[in-house]
């Protein structure tokens, strides 16, 4: 390598170096700090050009963007597993409240069968057959009930006139002894006369 070639390289070496240095001394546009992604895009399309299908970019400025595209997937990785995690526990949530939800419609279900019905030694009773068999009961108690008054009435009648013959009786068996009584004196009398006058004769 002769000494011309030489010295082009280092020239060239210290004009890219100093390049280098002037593109990392520059300011890092703020739409490539404070836009969102697609504000950064656009305005990287917008302010580099294309050579040979190839487009180039500041070094600086690509890193940039690319810190920022890694950090927003970052960051939307972390919202959906948030989201994810979110959902989860609506998901838990919901199923707990269809849970209470099928067990309170059971309920519901079981009210609304028992409501007309009365449960009587384990058996459940519809309320109109209840009170049909109540009513009826009622019924033959108050019948039984008149019945028992007027057999009570006859009864009663019965035994009034019963006690009622039963004093006449007594009267006039106690007037028939007396009359008896009477009567057997009398013949006594005349039979103990008629000895008597047998015996004077």
């Amino acid at each position: 390598m002769d000494q011309s070639s030489l010295k082009k390289m280092i020239l060239l070496a210290v004009i890219s170096f100093t390049v280098v240095m002037a593109a990392g001394q520059t300011r890092i546009p703020d739409e490539l700090t404070a836009g969102t992604i697609t504000e950064q895009i656009n305005y990287i399309e917008n302010k580099t050009r294309i050579y040979d299908d190839f487009r180039a970019i500041r070094e600086d400025m690509f890193r940039k963007i690319n810190r920022n595209i890694l950090d927003t997937i970052a960051a939307e990785k972390s919202r959906i597993a948030e989201l994810k995690s979110l959902t989860s526990a609506l998901n838990n949530k919901a199923d707990s409240l269809n849970t209470l939800l099928g067990s309170t419609r059971n309920s519901l279900d079981e009210v609304t069968a028992t409501k007309n019905k009365i449960s009587i030694l384990g058996l459940g009773i519809n309320k109109k057959a209840y009170n049909s068999i109540m009513w009826t009961i009622v019924a033959a108690l108050i019948v039984l009930m008149a019945m028992g008054f007027l057999i009570f009435k006859r009864n009663l009648v019965v035994l009034t006139r019963t006690e009622k013959d039963l004093k006449e009786l007594k009267d006039e068996f106690a007037a028939y002894r007396q009359s008896s009584r009477i009567a057997r004196e009398k013949v006594e009398m005349d039979l103990f006369r008629a000895n008597q006058k047998l015996k004077g004769m």
